[in-house]
């Protein structure tokens, strides 16, 4: 199936959608406010070497100056692996010297970024060390067989002068030779070019920045399912042509600038879906539904159903509604880009033949997934449990926060039972303290039942306590707001 991916770009943030059918099938957000520095080359300036500390402070022109310890020195590094003692930093740098750094931790409150000289640049499928000549595999390959084909694959690939070695990523599995040499090509014209800037930019400047969005989408996830990439501002569109231009040429005719009249997004009805995914129920065409949550630990997905009564018996609606479910829970996980250990309660089937056809077309949907999963089969509670590789936030966590009336439990106490809390709390303080009057600051909610049903209990306190008790309505006060004030 064709891929078509929209970029929109404003000054404020990217996002990515990739279509298919015209419909959206994955999102990428990222927001320039929140972009931080890890990854980012620089080529700092030594401002001051601390020998009680064994650390330096490098100006590399940000607002504070970075630090780095002995041991992120590439140098210390290698002693430690040949069982030398460490140098001390003090014989190793000094104040004036111009350094190549790459920040490993951003700055954060009063303390400037952390860095290191051990130098990595990520690809797409590798992870290349200019400075380390050696082969690793990525540990999360557990397969051995893999891991020894993956190292001498690449190790054969490597040209007879490279210097430096690679980190092969677990999106490496199952890639092809040539993808495996494009990616070693890339890195090596990428450090190729960082190399040049050294020569000729003074310190401290900024020599290379992690790839922005639209350019990881780029290196990411254009390959030979890709359409046409659209993107709605002329420069953006420029600057990934001349980017393409160097590191992934082949990509270069796909890109084309979109000038339409209405909002790119709004072509494939993005936001639409944007507003759909951050919901919890899912309604399929066929009227049953999906009920999504995400938790802490895990992510639940519920099939149900609905109003769907199709099908020439019951057992033959439950096995059209869970196929139906299972290609539409493949492409919400995608979407909303939900992680770690997710549990699928399909309806339960009793026929076997049907079970297998749903987990069949569950696998066959979510093979579409560029991230790396796994899929059990149903267990005896009638659950497919499955794990999805955590890339980056869910949607969710991207463009929401707790909620503030609810403190994020999903629901509110009902005004019924804030009301019975309140006369309880006016009954405790009016044994500790002998004020005129009680006052009832509260929603109208709140107001509205102790004006109604609940004033019998209302007054009923009053006459108990020998006080008066007014009621004020509060409009800023959600449902679970209260406040007793004593005059």
């Amino acid at each position: 199936m064709t891929e078509d991916i929209l970029i929109n770009v404003t000054p404020f943030e990217t996002r990515v959608a990739v279509t298919a059918n015209g419909i959206a099938q994955e999102l990428h957000i990222e927001r320039s406010i929140q972009r931080g520095h890890v990854g980012n080359l620089y080529l700092g300036k030594i401002v001051r070497v601390l020998p009680g500390m064994q650390s330096a402070f490098v100006d590399i022109g940000l607002e504070k100056a970075a630090f780095i310890h002995v041991a992120d020195l590439r140098q210390n590094r290698v002693e430690r692996t040949n069982g030398n003692p460490p140098t001390p930093i003090e014989k190793l740098l000094f104040e004036g010297q111009s350094l190549l750094v790459q920040v490993i931790k951003d700055p954060l409150g009063t303390k400037g970024a952390r860095l290191s000289t051990q130098i990595s640049i990520a690809g797409r499928m590798l992870v290349y060390l200019p400075f380390d000549p050696h082969v690793g595999i990525s540990q999360k390959i557990e397969s051995e067989e893999e891991r020894i084909a993956l190292r001498e694959r690449v190790e054969r690939l490597m040209p007879k002068d490279e210097t430096g070695g690679f980190i092969v990523r677990t999106q490496a599995e199952g890639a092809t030779d040539e993808e495996l040499a494009a990616d070693q090509s890339y890195l090596r014209v990428l450090w190729a070019n960082l190399q040049n800037r050294i020569k000729t930019q003074p310190a401290p400047s900024l020599l290379h920045a992690d790839l922005t969005l639209a350019q990881r989408v780029l290196r990411d996830m254009v390959g030979p399912h890709t359409g046409s990439i659209l993107v709605d501002s002329r420069s953006t569109t420029q600057e990934l042509l001349e980017w393409a231009k160097i590191y992934t040429p082949s990509v270069q005719d796909r890109i084309r600038h979109y000038s339409g009249e209405r909002p790119l997004f709004d072509t494939a009805h993005v936001d639409e879906e944007i507003a759909r995914a951050l919901s919890r129920r899912v309604d399929l065409k066929s009227g049953g539904y999906l009920i999504i949550d995400q938790t802490e630990a895990l992510t639940t997905v519920d099939v149900n159903t609905g109003g769907f009564v199709g099908g020439r018996n019951f057992d033959d609606t439950i096995f059209k509604t869970n196929l139906e479910a299972a290609v539409a829970l493949a492409r919400q996980l995608r979407l909303r880009n939900l992680g770690g250990i997710i549990i699928l309660d399909f309806i339960d089937m009793d026929d076997a033949e049907h079970r297998e056809s749903v987990l069949a077309e569950l696998k066959k949907a979510l093979s579409k997934d560029r991230t790396r999963m796994t899929v059990s089969g149903f267990s005896q509670l009638g659950l497919v449990e499955m794990t999805r590789k955590r890339t980056r936030d869910s949607l969710a966590h991207q463009l929401c926060e707790p909620c503030p009336t609810c403190q994020a439990r999903g629901n509110v106490r009902t005004a019924r039972t804030l009301c019975y809390e309140i006369l309880r709390e006016i009954l405790r303080e009016s044994r500790q303290f002998n004020p005129k009057e009680f006052r009832i600051l509260a929603s109208q909610a709140i107001v509205d039942l102790f004006l109604e049903e609940e004033s019998p209990h209302l007054a009923m306190l009053g006459d108990f306590i020998g006080k008066p008790v007014s009621l004020e309505v509060e409009n800023s006060y959600t449902q679970e707001q209260y406040d007793i004030v004593l005059i």
